[in-house]
């Protein structure tokens, strides 16, 4: 067995976390084969939640894990980490403007910027799940000087799934065999689930997505706002938010950042942008991704029509705002 990675998990007493901090452990997200050092960080108000947690982590008994930090000091939480899982962001209250969210958070993610900077390993790689989940890992990318731009990401995985499952129950087929659907711009009601580059493989021909549906109104419309509702449809069900399915995207997120994807396999990552499909640079933008020895790669030359473009303005111009809103507060 090789030598522990430190993997960190913010809001580690919350409810996603509470779905999260066992499939890591379990080895999901490495492998059967990689010891782990589990460091869990929560506010002070949450420590007596967190050492329920922490018991019920050892009553476990996970083989893989070899050491556990559960903590609310934040230089300690951040020390040596080579993985940051940051879930934990001050939730919107009601009464609550954007702004005023992103004023409260701002402050959060710089503090945790600053700590990757000074505490984390300099390879850390770093997927931020707090909403507003973009704007947020912004703020901590530019409060890191020390690490690299392209180890910032934010989660659109959870879209990207529920966008496969979405075409998957469509098409009455399993969702092993729906490729390649696109998330683009900002996690929130302006992003755009695309099935423009998809295609599916319930034979053993690729046929593609709009050709498979062979419904453009609903591709373009239904489809599209269930995928950006979706969040919100499960809060009125469950009546609280997503959290396995929260967790799990983020394992999936991780791992194929990690590992690499399967060839020919594009997934949906938010990172920082070059400017690829004219996307505003500086941005922490979705993009169709693939992964390979620990790198994301956007990929390049997809065809953009005039419908798809305008949805991927659209989710841009939410983002270059939120990213001024935030600026004021740093």
């Amino acid at each position: 067995m090789s030598e522990p990675v430190r993997v960190l998990i913010t809001g580690a007493a919350g409810q996603i976390a509470y779905s999260l901090i066992f499939l890591v452990a379990r080895g999901d997200l490495f492998g059967p084969n990689q010891p782990i050092n589990l460091h869990l960080l929560d506010v002070p108000f949450c420590a007596e939640a967190l050492n329920g947690v922490v018991m019920e982590i050892q009553d476990c008994a996970f083989p893989l894990l070899q050491n556990l930090v559960a903590t609310t000091n934040v230089a300690e939480a951040f020390d040596k980490i080579d993985y940051a899982l940051l879930v934990g962001a001050f939730p919107r209250k009601e009464g609550m403007e954007r702004k005023d969210l992103l004023k409260m958070n701002a402050a959060i993610f710089k503090e945790q910027g600053n700590a990757l900077d000074k505490y984390a390993s300099k390879n850390v790689k770093v997927v931020v799940v707090g909403n507003p989940a973009n704007t947020n890992a912004w703020i901590c990318m530019t409060s890191a000087p020390g690490i690299p731009k392209e180890n910032f990401s934010a989660l659109t995985r959870l879209d990207h799934n529920r966008a496969k499952a979405q075409i998957a129950a469509r098409l009455k087929t399993s969702i092993q065999n729906v490729h390649n659907i696109v998330i683009w711009g900002n996690h929130s009601s302006t992003q755009y689930p695309d099935a423009t580059h998809g295609y599916v493989t319930a034979t053993s021909n690729r046929v593609p997505v709009y050709e498979a549906v062979n419904d453009q109104t609903y591709l373009q419309n239904e489809f599209i706002s269930c995928v950006q509702q979706r969040g919100g449809a499960i809060i009125k069900a469950r009546k609280l938010s997503s959290a396995a399915s929260a967790a799990k995207a983020i394992v999936d997120h991780m791992r194929d950042w990690i590992v690499g994807t399967a060839e020919g396999e594009v997934i949906s990552m938010a990172v920082h942008s070059e400017g690829s499909y004219g996307v505003e640079k500086g941005l922490i933008y979705s993009f169709p991704v693939t992964c390979k020895n620990g790198t994301y790669s956007i990929v390049q030359g997809l065809e953009i029509d005039d419908f798809s473009k305008g949805k991927m303005q659209l989710t841009e111009k939410e983002l270059m705002e939120e990213r001024q809103q935030a600026s004021e507060f740093l």
